[in-house]
């Protein structure tokens, strides 16, 4: 069984005797409307967006809902293409894993066509400005991680490669972001053509981070006059381009080696994941969880496809900043920090077993219910309880799910801001809640701390996970050693005082002093973060 057209062709019977789900849309059909008339074009071609968009639409092409498919896009490695997509005919094989013990094997086959995002190689930018053109464009996707869309660096200055954009123009810009603008006004110059540009990355208003960055494109070229000085007002008006916000929801971790042996035992072949240049972990197959949801601002200038007949919720935006702030400030986002950090201090290697627990399990629960629950605005659509209970209770806990603490800890200083930070503000915002009264929320705050020291619990040393401020945040606590002496914990001082960390001026809101605390006895020796979780987490 390969996992190719011609694969899946001449060995149909097999794979629906090994129990796979196939297309049973005409791809010629569909490959040849898409390739016609293009609606659909999504940046990032990574795991969620396998197991999740291309999979809701594979279903509305099976049901003939939608007549044509998906053309996916890859501006950073460019290799998951190369090694990855077109080797498989663009073919996926999704593992649901479903907390029940059973696993849901798709084939999904809804991506039409793959390219490059290379503004030096012409083949695949010619066609690539051939699909902005083309007035049936409804909508550009992204999931290039949150990091995608910065044009500075966290002190505020302007990333190199994005100056250099700057500077030189639209015609061949070489960052991500400018060659995805330099895209946006290929279109513009073909009529002002409308287009909705929808982020659909993992972070608080996403649809505004994107238009920041592709503004801050825009103001350049035609400030510089390296861009018709009409490109500005077309992307400010919402009408032309718009920037929807989404929230998505689905937990996706890189491909796993039992998933890959569960399917080669189904007689499929070359599955082998690939490790490109630039790191990135790859596979013919995603696994990922049941449970989904993306609910996205219905602000569509050209139309938009009927998705909302796969599940997908559209909203006004203002539900879906409550849905977000619902799912990434309370009800899983600082669940799952929460147990990476601690995870990794205990020598954990699954999220799924930490749930089996008791300190950690009741950690988040703590978390969830007692700290976080009290300020969660309702968005109607969704239940936050009964999110919660779903998370705690059958997501988290799935031990199908071969999720990491490590994967989950990379980049943890910049999500602390919003999945602690905005319960404390809310906290301080409302007369009839006290912040002193939060104390699991500091106890992870320090358990970070902890974390930066990149000793575990038994004092053995770990790498922690990749994060643009790692060096300068273990810089504070480099002094410091288990079994020491060292009692003054002031040089955490400034580093607890940083509101773009931990979303506040823990200092200023009076945390401080308990997070030093906290960190004080999590450090004091071999076994000191399992003493202190079992002292306080009750």
């Amino acid at each position: 069984m390969k996992l190719t057209r011609a694969g899946l062709e001449a060995g149909r019977t097999a794979f629906e005797a090994a129990g796979y789900q196939l297309p049973t849309f005409d791809y010629e059909k569909v490959r040849a409307n898409t390739l016609a008339r293009p609606v659909w074009i999504h940046f990032g071609a990574g795991n969620i967006f396998k197991a999740f968009q291309a999979n809701v639409l594979q279903r509305l092409l099976n049901r003939g809902v939608m007549d044509t498919g998906l053309i996916a896009a890859e501006g950073y490695d460019y290799e998951i293409i190369e090694k990855s997509s077109r080797p498989h005919d663009n073919l996926t094989v999704l593992a649901t894993l479903k907390a029940d013990n059973t696993v849901e094997k798709t084939v999904v086959g809804s991506i039409m066509e793959s390219l490059i995002l290379d503004s030096s190689n012409k083949a695949e930018y010619t066609r690539l400005k051939e699909i902005f053109a083309c007035p049936s464009l409804q909508m550009a996707s992204f999931t290039i991680t949150e990091k995608g869309y910065a044009v500075t660096d966290a002190r505020g200055a302007t990333l190199p490669a994005v100056a250099a954009d700057f500077a030189k123009g639209p015609e061949a810009p070489n960052s991500y972001l400018g060659k995805l603008v330099s895209l946006l006004y290929h279109r513009f110059l073909q009529g002002k053509l409308p287009i909705a540009m929808v982020s659909m990355d993992n972070c608080s208003h996403n649809g505004d981070k994107l238009k920041a960055a592709v503004l801050a494109f825009a103001e350049a070229w035609c400030g510089r006059g390296l861009a018709d000085a009409a490109f500005l007002n077309y992307v400010k008006d919402p009408e032309k381009v718009s920037f929807p916000w989404s929230m998505i929801d689905k937990i996706t971790p890189r491909p796993d080696a039992r998933v890959e042996a569960m399917l080669a035992a189904d007689g499929m072949e070359e599955l082998e994941p690939v490790i490109t240049s630039k790191h990135t972990y790859i596979a013919p197959f995603v696994n990922a969880e049941e449970c989904e949801y993306l609910v996205i601002e219905d602000a569509f200038p050209n139309g938009r496809p009927p998705l909302e007949q796969g599940g997908i919720i559209f909203t006004d935006r203002e539900t879906v900043d409550k849905v977000e702030k619902m799912k990434v400030c309370t009800c899983l986002n600082p669940l799952h920090t929460a147990l990476a950090v601690f995870g990794c201090l205990l020598g954990y290697e699954l999220i799924s077993a930490e749930m089996k627990d008791p300190q950690l399990k009741k950690l988040v629960e703590l978390i969830g219910y007692k700290e976080g629950l009290p300020v969660v605005v309702d968005p109607g659509i969704l239940n936050p309880k009964e999110f919660i209970d779903q998370v705690v209770n059958v997501r988290i806990p799935n031990p199908f799910m071969p999720d990491t603490p490590q994967r989950i800890a990379t980049d943890t200083s910049q999500k602390l801001a919003i999945r602690f930070g905005e319960t404390i503000k809310a906290y301080e915002k409302d007369p009839g809640l006290n912040v002193e009264d939060l104390k699991m929320i500091p106890l992870v705050f320090a358990g970070w701390l902890r974390y930066l020291m990149a000793v575990d619990d038994e004092g053995k040393t770990f790498t922690p996970s990749p994060d643009p401020l790692l060096e300068e945040a273990r810089a504070y606590v480099a002094g410091y050693t288990l079994d020491s002496s060292e009692k003054d914990l002031s040089r955490l001082d400034p580093l607890l005082k940083n509101e773009k960390v931990f979303g506040v001026d823990l200092t200023a809101v009076g945390l401080d002093s308990l997070v030093k605390s906290y960190f004080g006895e999590l450090s004091a020796g071999a076994g000191a973060v399992r003493a202190t979780l079992e002292k306080y987490v009750k």
